[in-house]
């Protein structure tokens, strides 16, 4: 697998391909699908991020506002009010890169300047372009998504995701982002509206490397695991670390994920197996 430096805020970077990334997911909200109301208090928050970094994240990824279909938007100054001092804490702590998970522009521009180095649009630009204009004036990384929400979807599920994402990477071209600022999302669970066109996703995921930009899968605890597996949404971390080996051997280079040490302890085998097969 090539091995590609993204470049992130605060003169750091990442280096991917040789070895998975794990990005723990960190929910500051009362509502989020499966863990809403479980690190609303700074305290909270700051030891499931720490708890998180021991058991191999490298990237913190800490969102304000739930994504889940049917949540209510928060007001912007809410948003921040919830993230920025867990930002700050994390930033004063040091043990991991820090994401916010933010589809505006002020917030993104303020959590850089808090400490962030990645900023995650879950809306790929096309809700608030200014969210490319931060990337392109501070350096940071930049995580583009693909949804399908409020909008006419391609009926071909890959069709769709290179119209989409080639829209956003014209805006982010336009601001001044660099190529090597960008990982791409697919965006699992984002109005793909059955298990089926998850699965069909998934199993063409190798397909998005003609988009020539590193992955990021982010299919943990979604519904279409649950309705594969049975399992309700808090017990679904077996589930997703199987999504993950998946994807891995697809190409996909970062792991968005709720439960890291199952996804760690999985990816390592999946990496393994990789280097065997690059080595055979």
């Amino acid at each position: 697998m090539t091995t590609r430096r993204w470049q992130l805020a605060h003169g750091r970077h990442l280096d991917l391909g040789g070895k998975a990334v794990i990005v723990g997911i960190l929910n500051v909200t009362p509502d989020s699908f499966s863990d809403g109301g479980l690190f609303v208090a700074p305290e909270q928050a700051m030891a499931q991020a720490r708890r998180m970094v021991e058991e191999g994240a490298s990237v913190i990824d800490v969102g304000g506002e739930s994504t889940r279909p049917g949540a209510s938007p928060v007001a912007v100054e809410e948003e921040q009010a919830r993230v920025l001092p867990v930002i700050e804490a994390l930033a004063r702590l040091g043990k991991a890169l820090i994401s916010v998970d933010s589809y505006r522009e002020d917030t993104a521009r303020l959590a850089v300047a808090a400490g962030a180095h990645i900023v995650n649009d879950v809306w790929g630009l096309q809700r608030e372009p200014g969210v490319a204009r931060v990337a392109a004036e501070t350096g940071a990384g930049l995580v583009i998504m693909h949804t399908g929400r409020d909008r006419q979807k391609l009926p071909d599920v890959i069709e769709d995701q290179f119209s989409f994402l080639r829209k956003s990477l014209e805006i982010a071209r336009q601001s001044g982002v660099a190529d090597d600022q960008i990982v791409l999302d697919p965006g699992f669970g984002f109005a793909k509206e059955t298990a089926e066109e998850n699965l069909d996703l998934m199993a063409r995921f190798s397909e998005l490397d003609a988009l020539g930009f590193p992955l990021m899968a982010g299919t943990s605890r979604k519904r279409f695991i649950g309705v594969v597996t049975g399992r309700d949404a808090s017990a679904r971390g077996a589930g997703t670390a199987a999504t993950s080996v998946i994807l891995r051997l697809k190409g996909a280079q970062l792991f968005r994920v709720h439960d890291v040490a199952i996804n760690v302890d999985a990816l390592a085998l999946a990496d393994a197996m990789l280097a065997r097969e690059t080595t055979a």
